[in-house]
């Protein structure tokens, strides 16, 4: 039991991160007023590279220690991550330090973090495949 504790707090901690790191990466390109400091679209550039990067990096430190099921902890792992990330940023949206209606994060933010699961499902099968030979 305390094993499976301590791998949630580690999904859920690892999720955090996930979210937290581009975030504060993001806060550089930001002044004072909430203005871009560099075109908007290379902003937008800027964060999915840094968060898949981040993603990606914390999905191998996390399979690191799984011996099984690879496909199944990749869904479990990218569900939770997506959801921490929309739920955070839903609290940036609701307390108005992202300017924008829920809508427009969807469609300008939200939808961006399913590459999250895409990524530690197909880690997933990769391992899968690899333990096959």
């Amino acid at each position: 039991m305390v094993v499976k504790v301590n791998k949630f707090l580690k999904i859920i901690f690892f999720g955090i991160l996930a979210w937290l790191i581009p975030f504060l990466i993001s806060v550089l390109f930001v002044d004072m007023e909430g203005n871009f400091i560099i075109p908007q679209t290379f902003f937008k550039s800027i964060m999915i590279v840094v968060g898949s990067l981040v993603a990606v990096m914390l999905a191998v430190k996390y399979y690191k220690n799984i011996k099984n099921d690879f496909v199944q902890e990749g869904i479990i792992l990218g569900i939770i991550w997506f959801i921490i990330s929309i739920a955070l940023d839903l609290v940036m949206v609701f307390s108005n330090f992202f300017q924008m209606t829920v809508l427009e994060y969807f469609t300008d933010i939200g939808l961006r973090y399913l590459c999250i699961p895409i990524f530690t499902i197909g880690l997933g099968y990769a391992l899968n495949q690899k333990k096959s030979f």
